[in-house]
């Protein structure tokens, strides 16, 4: 056998390691939703169907605003076949906000089951007033940031010194 041929033979035993992105499902959990934005699809759009007092405090990251009772003015700006993934504050209101846009000829809507509290399950990103912590005195203080900096340095340098 040729050493051709035994390279060909080892190649068509592995197996097929290629990722793939995630597919697009109506029911869409908090880990499929992050998959395609860890994947690093750009072609869809998240939207929040919550009021804009609790969309303002805490909601996903890179998330649209579109309260239920404002989505026939708004949809006019989405595209009707790209992904969309919506979220309310409860799995019903979810279903309804997405049963509005199917009946107004969205193709991908996507329900994202749990919500925004299924997505701080996962870790997911989020952005607004209520992710604001107060980061303690000395974060924006330059000397005491490289101060505390040299010290963890200096501490694993002694633990290092250690061994």
């Amino acid at each position: 056998m040729a050493i051709e041929d035994t390279i060909t033979t080892a190649k068509d035993k592995l197996p097929n390691i290629t990722p793939v992105p995630p597919s697009f499902h109506s029911q869409a959990s908090a880990h499929e939703l992050k998959s395609r934005l860890n994947w690093g699809e750009p072609g869809l759009t998240i939207l929040d169907v919550r009021d804009r007092n609790l969309f303002n405090e805490r909601r996903i990251m890179g998330a649209m605003n579109m309260p239920h009772e404002e989505m026939p003015q708004i949809t006019e700006s989405l595209a009707p076949n790209r992904d969309i993934y919506l979220y309310g504050a409860s799995d019903e209101e979810t279903a309804s906000a997405a049963n509005a846009l199917r009946s107004a000829g969205f193709l991908h809507v996507a329900e994202l089951k749990g919500g925004l509290t299924a997505w701080l399950e996962i870790d997911g990103s989020v952005e607004g007033a209520g992710t604001n912590e107060n980061p303690g005195s000395d974060a924006y203080n330059v000397s005491s940031r490289l101060a505390a900096f040299g010290e963890e340095k200096a501490k694993e340098k002694r633990m290092e010194n250690r061994k």
